[in-house]
């Protein structure tokens, strides 16, 4: 069966997205403001969910239509097939949002698309009253400018939650940022990675597993698992080719360091649970004593900074100590995530390049030195 799915991401990360889909052999690939658009099998539905590193969920389009009225949002919601994926005793919780539309009460919008796919299932099924005991089929709605996409959620769990990290330090990156972060900063197997502000290792892990070519869901089970939708050979097969893609035989390294010890430790915890803990070196250090030993090295950190852990001065104390420690030299980059919009005054030079990122819902900029 052909399927329109779409995948939700973090605002700038829509280009990373539709390009790892497209590697995918997924057709129709289209991006729109926090979401890319594609199409393809079941077994796309399975490798996307297996291998998106930047999006955050993958989601099956059931019906896209125009509605301003109740009426209109009932009649289209009913005429959907929902029967060729919600069985009989199958659960449906329905959630959503609504932006600059006539339909703005989002509880009651709920209540309509449930009442609709109730009136349809009942109708393919002949039935009454519907138990929902079964798998969970989570629909969303979006409702922007009276036009209503109607999805089901085929991830469960964020994307983003990859299973290696149970606990973290403070205010951590979330994943798919910095895979991103990895991806801009062109890492490669053969490179020698650096994050002198580690935390808990996301960086780390993540820019281990983009050079080695680890699928981020490779270890993660999906909630369409449990749907029967996808034929159980379409995952095996989609696993199978994930295992046979990792590459195993790289020079790739990647050095760790943070203040606290505490974060050292969760850092190889979580390394050793996606099996990269033996691609880190870690040291416990303050970055004023950052002195990196290697001829070449890719540096990508998120410090600390005013939003998130430290005051504004000290944030801009340590861009100072940064600036002064991230030499620019021959076979060396820096890629350093910020929302603070002095910081290349405090870094005392202007990035090679930026770009528009937000961590959470913190507005950042990603600063690119490669020159």
């Amino acid at each position: 069966m052909q399927l329109l799915m779409t995948a939700p991401c973090l605002l700038g990360l829509e280009g990373l997205v539709a390009d790892e889909l497209k590697n995918m052999e997924a057709s129709n690939v289209f991006a729109e403001n926090g979401r890319v658009y594609f199409e393809g099998d079941e077994a796309m539905l399975a490798r996307a969910n297996i291998n998106c590193r930047y999006a955050e969920r993958i989601m099956l389009v059931i019906g896209r239509f125009h509605a301003e009225s109740f009426e209109e949002l009932f009649q289209a919601t009913k005429a959907l097939p929902w029967s060729d994926f919600i069985g009989s005793t199958d659960t449906f919780p329905v959630k959503g949002y609504s932006i600059s539309s006539a339909l703005h009460s989002v509880p009651d919008c709920q209540k309509i698309i449930k009442k609709a796919v109730v009136e349809s299932l009942k109708e393919d099924y002949g039935i009454s009253w519907f138990e929902e005991s079964g798998p969970v089929h989570q629909i969303s709605f979006s409702i922007m400018k009276n036009e209503v996409v109607l999805m089901l959620d085929s991830s469960g769990r964020a994307l983003h939650k990859r299973g290696y990290r149970p606990e973290s330090n403070d205010a951590p990156i979330r994943e798919t940022i910095a895979a991103a972060m990895c991806c801009l900063s062109r890492l490669r197997h053969y490179h020698t990675m650096y994050d002198p502000f580690c935390g808990s290792g996301t960086l780390l892990i993540e820019g281990a597993m983009l050079a080695h070519n680890i699928a981020p869901g490779i270890n993660r089970n999906f909630e369409c698992d449990r749907w029967g939708f996808v034929p159980e050979s379409a995952w095996k097969q989609e696993r199978e080719r994930c295992h046979d893609m990792i590459k195993t035989d790289t020079d790739f390294v990647a050095f760790g360091s943070d203040i606290d010890f505490h974060a050292l430790e969760l850092t190889m915890n979580n390394a050793k649970r996606i099996g990269v803990d033996k691609h880190l070196r870690l040291e416990q250090k303050d970055i004023k004593y950052f002195c990196p030993t290697t001829e070449k090295g890719t540096l990508i950190t998120n410090p600390p900074y005013g939003e998130r852990m430290l005051d504004l001065k000290e944030a801009e104390r340590l861009y100072k100590i940064m600036g002064e420690k991230f030499v620019a030299k021959k076979g060396w980059s820096y890629g350093i995530i910020s929302p603070d919009e002095e910081f290349e005054k405090c870094f005392g030079r202007k990035a090679d390049k930026r770009r528009k990122l937000y961590n959470g819902m913190i507005k950042c900029q990603y600063y690119m030195y490669f020159k």
